[in-house]
């Protein structure tokens, strides 16, 4: 294992170029299959490209706000030592890597943005703690929890599917969670996950002169506040305590309501309040608070550049009817107990030029649910199929790493040979489950 994966580590720091770099030949791949393989000439694929760019700005924003507030929640005291208190289990690298891989895991089931955030912060404060650990295996093992989000509580297509008219109700009507999340065959996925994953983390751990640590002293993030030299009124409104407990009280006291009224509803925009009101608080004063914003925004810039050319590759994906190409091919190979298989296949293979679990649905669905029809396979399962697909090729895509790796101020290159190795076992293991159960 550790021949493979330093195998793997070095293919990937030689060939795998930024993120930006991927995304622009990524752009540059999807319109020259869009010109070969649909009716859609170079200027359609052009307008395609032009009129889809702009589609994920409210997405790209949502993103940008969880990196901050989770970076700004992080860097309180209070959090701090919440971190601080849990990263002392770990006494050992190997202790380290299980711990994360494990925190991550139960985050990302949770909620996706959740776990993304709070693994990455997690294995930040771990390296201060255990400074022999190998910092990039530590950031891909929390990284690696995200691979079960979309069969988790937060999964976006099994609740879309469960929510009363839903885009494909008058074919499929209301499928329930107790189909799709809690099946048998998505539990067994999860339950072997869960055990395999932290093992196989924990056997990538490079030989002590293969590690790659970090200094401590490079992770701690100190935040400068700059005091007024003269106590004025705008001055103590900035130092105010009250002020920013009065703005905390006012979201709380809406999450609570928001809890009451609709359950268990943690979307992206409740994630990214709690966030926000939990980093108000802790922080103690708007100065505090403000100066901890301004140190996070730096780390922004990938999503804020990237975000918009996979919207354009979205857009060309989608209207040029390339998805549906190669979904219909996945379909022409495919038996009835062969389908979910490919249908998960096809997905994984999708998600590279469309990397959104709901803009993925809405290009899959109409060719999998009318495959699904005629092979007499379960819609809820087809749709599950697609969950896992969009979850599976995460791992390789830099697309949903890059909060993580902000966070963490590494490159993609610096965990994606481990990430293939996450890519290998998940793979194996969601086929056996939609195959065999």
């Amino acid at each position: 294992m550790k021949t493979l994966t330093r195998w793997s580590n070095r293919i990937m720091e030689r060939y795998l170029p930024d993120p930006y770099i991927f995304v622009a030949i990524l752009t540059l791949l999807v319109f020259l299959l869009g010109v070969g393989l649909t009716d859609s000439g170079p200027l359609e694929m052009t307008g395609h490209w032009g009129n889809g760019f702009w589609g994920l700005l409210a997405f790209t924003m949502q993103m940008v706000i969880v990196l901050v507030a989770g970076h700004v929640l992080a860097s309180s005291p209070f959090f701090k030592k919440i971190l601080s208190s849990l990263a002392g289990l770990a006494k050992s690298p190997g202790t380290a890597i299980l711990l994360v891989t494990v925190v991550s895991l139960i985050a990302c089931w949770i909620n996706w943005g959740f776990g993304l955030v709070i693994g990455a912060l997690f294995a930040k404060e771990i390296a201060k703690k255990v400074t022999t650990v190998d910092y990039r295996l530590l950031i891909a093992s929390a990284y690696s929890g995200f691979i079960i989000w979309h069969g988790g509580l937060g999964g976006s297509i099994p609740l879309s599917i469960a929510t009363e008219g839903h885009p494909y109700a008058n074919m499929m009507g209301v499928v329930p969670t107790s189909e799709t999340i809690f099946s048998t065959y998505n539990l067994f996925i999860i339950a072997v996950l869960f055990i395999t994953l932290p093992l196989l983390n924990r056997f990538m751990m490079p030989k002590p002169e293969d590690t790659v640590s970090v200094d401590p002293k490079l992770l701690e993030e100190e935040i400068e506040v700059v005091e007024a030299e003269e106590k004025t009124p705008a001055s103590r409104l900035e130092n105010s305590v009250i002020l920013s407990m009065l703005i905390g009280a006012l979201g709380v006291v809406y999450l609570v309501q928001h809890f009451v009224a609709k359950g268990f509803d943690l979307n992206l925009n409740i994630v990214n309040l709690i966030f926000f009101i939990l980093g108000i608080i802790f922080h103690g004063t708007p100065k505090r608070f403000l100066a901890a914003v301004a140190n996070a925004v730096k780390t922004s810039g990938g999503i804020i550049i990237q975000f918009p050319f996979y919207a354009g590759i979205m857009g060309m994906m989608v209207d040029s009817e390339l998805a549906k190409v190669m979904s219909q091919w996945f379909v022409s190979i495919s038996t009835e107990a062969t389908f979910p298989l490919f249908t998960f296949y096809a997905a994984g293979l999708v998600n590279f030029f469309v990397p959104s679990g709901g803009g993925q649905w809405a290009v899959q669905a109409p060719v999998m649910l009318d495959a699904a029809q005629t092979l007499g396979v379960s819609y809820s399962k087809t749709a599950m199929a697609i969950a896992w697909g969009d979850a599976w090729t995460n791992m390789i895509q830099p697309f949903w790493a890059l909060p993580a790796l902000a966070i963490a101020g590494l490159r993609a290159k610096d965990i994606m040979g481990y990430c293939v190795f996450v890519l290998l076992l998940s793979g194996i293991v969601v086929s056996i489950g939609l195959y065999f159960f």
